[in-house]
C-alpha cells in the first residue's frame, strides 16, 4: 500500500505504542481502581487521542499534536486520596533516559508507583523519545519538536486539567541520562518553571572534550528519533543552540534552586557502553559543581560506586529534597 493512502492517525508506530500502552493501562486500572475520575480535555495544542483514567494513582493519555509527527504519551501519577481529598498539590516532571525508553520506563523498570507511595506529589512522565529535549536543527522523520510539546503544550496543560501549583515553587523537574541533561536545561532556559532540578547521571557540560556529549547528540537522535537528522546541526553545530542548552553556560540561572546531582564513579569496564557514559556524566558534573561553587550556588551532590544506572535510594534522597523545597500540599 503506498503510504498516502495510510491514515496519519495509524502509522505503524502508532498502533504498536498504542496497543504496548494500552495494556499497560489496563493493567493500571485493573490493580488501582475501576472508579472514573474527572475527564480531562483537549487544549494548547494537544488532543486526546487515547486515555485511561480511573479511580486509581496512574493516569495515562496520549496526544495528537503538531510537535510531534507521531501521537506521544505521558504517564501522570497522583498522590493517594487524590480523587478525594480536595488539595492542590506540587508537580514533578520527571523526564526518561535515551535509548529506547519512554513514558512507562519509570513505571514498568523503577517501581515509581511504590517508590512514592505517600509522597504528596503528581508526577508527570512524558514521552521524549531520543529527542534530548530539543527542538532539532534538522528532522527527516517529521516534526519532533520535543521542547514545544514538553514546555509549549504539556506543562500548562498538566496545570490546567489537575490541581496543581501554577507557579514557580509548585514544579520541580528531574530526570536520568539524557532526561537528567533535560531537566538542567529546561530548569535554566526556563527559570520561573522549576524551583528544583535534579539529574540522575545526567550530563551538565556540553562542550568539553571537544563537545564529546552534542556529538553523542546528534549521533543518538539521528539513529533514533530524527531519521539522519540531528538535534544540533552536523558537521557543523548551530553554536547558538548548544550555548543555549549548555547547563555549564548557564551558570547564573541555577540561583535560587534547589539543585541535586547523582553520578557514579565507577562503571563496568567491560561494558563499552557504561564506560563512555558515566565517565562523561561524572567529569562534566564535576566541571559543572566547580562552576556553581564559584558563584555561590549551593547545591547537593553525590559520588556513588557504579555506573550509568537509575539509583533508587538516591531517587528517594532526592524526593525528600524536593517536597522540603516545593510548595506542600494543601
Amino acid at each position: 500500500m503506498d503510504q498516502h493512502t495510510l491514515p496519519r492517525a495509524v502509522s505503524r508506530r502508532r498502533l504498536i505504542m498504542g496497543a504496548a500502552a494500552a495494556g499497560v493501562a489496563g493493567t493500571a486500572a485493573s490493580l488501582l481502581g475501576a472508579a472514573p475520575a474527572q475527564a480531562a480535555g483537549d487544549g494548547f495544542g494537544l488532543r486526546i487521542v487515547g486515555r485511561n483514567e480511573n479511580g486509581g494513582r496512574l493516569q495515562y493519555y496520549r496526544f495528537a499534536t503538531d510537535a510531534i509527527e507521531w501521537d506521544p504519551a505521558v504517564n501522570i501519577l497522583l498522590p493517594d486520596g487524590y480523587h478525594t481529598s480536595g488539595k492542590r498539590y506540587p508537580v514533578l516532571f520527571l523526564l526518561h533516559g535515551g535509548g529506547g525508553a519512554d513514558f512507562r520506563t519509570f513505571h514498568l523498570q523503577d517501581n515509581i508507583v511504590n517508590l512514592t507511595a505517600g509522597r504528596e506529589l503528581i508526577i508527570v512522565m512524558p514521552d521524549a523519545s531520543t529527542g534530548w529535549y530539543s527542538n532539532p536543527v534538522n528532522s527527516l522523520a517529521g516534526p519532533r519538536n520535543w521542547e514545544t510539546f514538553h514546555i509549549g503544550q504539556l506543562l500548562p496543560w498538566v496545570e490546567a486539567n489537575f490541581r496543581t501549583f501554577a507557579e514557580y515553587n509548585g514544579r520541580a523537574v528531574a530526570g536520568f541520562s539524557m532526561g537528567g541533561f533535560g531537566a538542567l536545561k529546561y530548569a535554566a532556559k526556563y527559570y520561573g518553571h522549576f524551583c528544583s532540578v535534579s539529574a540522575h547521571s545526567g550530563p551538565a557540560s556540553l562542550r568539553r572534550d571537544f563537545g564529546l556529549v552534542v556529538h553523542w547528540a546528534n549521533a543518538t537522535s539521528a539513529a533514533l528519533d530524527l531519521g539522519g537528522g540531528t538535534v544540533y546541526g552536523a558537521p557543523l553545530w548551530d553554536e547558538a543552540r548548544v550555548s543555549a542548552d549548555n547547563p555549564m553556560q548557564r551558570i547564573p540561572s541555577y540561583h535560587n534552586k534547589r539543585i541535586f546531582l547523582v553520578a557514579g564513579t565507577s562503571p563496568d569496564p567491560i561494558n563499552w557502553f557504561d564506560t563512555a557514559n558515566e565517565t562523561q556524566v561524572l567529569a562534566g558534573q564535576r566541571e559543572f559543581r566547580a562552576a556553581l561553587g564559584r558563584a555561590g550556588i549551593p547545591h547537593e551532590w553525590h559520588e556513588l560506586p557504579g555506573g550509568h544506572y537509575f539509583r533508587h535510594e538516591m531517587f528517594l534522597r532526592d524526593l525528600d529534597g524536593m517536597l522540603a523545597r516545593l510548595r506542600r500540599a494543601g
